[in-house]
């Protein structure tokens, strides 16, 4: 795939779209296109978050582990982002990344990305709505599961 159709395919991504062209190309030129097949582990849960995935094509699943095994608490397709809470916290990965189908990424390094944040604000702001989005939509599944069966209370 030639560069221009990256960066085509970065303007696809919702906090991607703002970007200049020209910014939008270097970001290209540096990241890493990469393909998985299904099954396969993009990142897994615990790993050092080295790296921010964009989906260019295909699904993946994203897994925690628990006590009671792995719950897949999402799903993400083409031109979701991927791994950015490790790279942004500095802290390691929260969850496991596992492609659903063949799954087309481009791996954008720690530093190139922050990068892109640090020169972009928009990015940031857009970042912060999609993290706040995923926190309401995981709020309001904890709420219902708890509904469904309340934590009891020690007497």
């Amino acid at each position: 795939m030639l560069l221009i159709d990256e960066v085509e395919m970065l303007r696809q991504v919702p906090i991607l779209a703002r970007i200049k062209p020209a910014k939008l190309k270097l970001l290209a030129f540096a990241s890493d296109r990469m393909t998985y097949r299904q099954g396969q582990d993009l990142c897994r849960q615990g790993d050092v978050g080295d790296a921010v995935y964009v989906i260019l094509s295909g699904t993946a699943d994203i897994i925690v582990s628990s006590p009671a095994g792995e719950i897949k608490v999402a799903d993400v397709g083409e031109n979701a982002i991927v791994g950015e809470i490790a790279v942004l916290c500095d802290v390691s990965r929260t969850a496991t990344v596992r492609a659903t189908s063949a799954l087309e990424v481009l791996r954008i390094k720690k530093e190139h990305f922050l990068e892109l944040v640090n020169d972009f604000p928009q990015v940031a702001v857009e970042i912060m709505r999609m993290l706040a989005a995923r926190l309401s939509h995981a709020t309001a599944e904890l709420t219902a599961a708890r509904a469904l069966n309340p934590p009891s209370t020690a007497q």
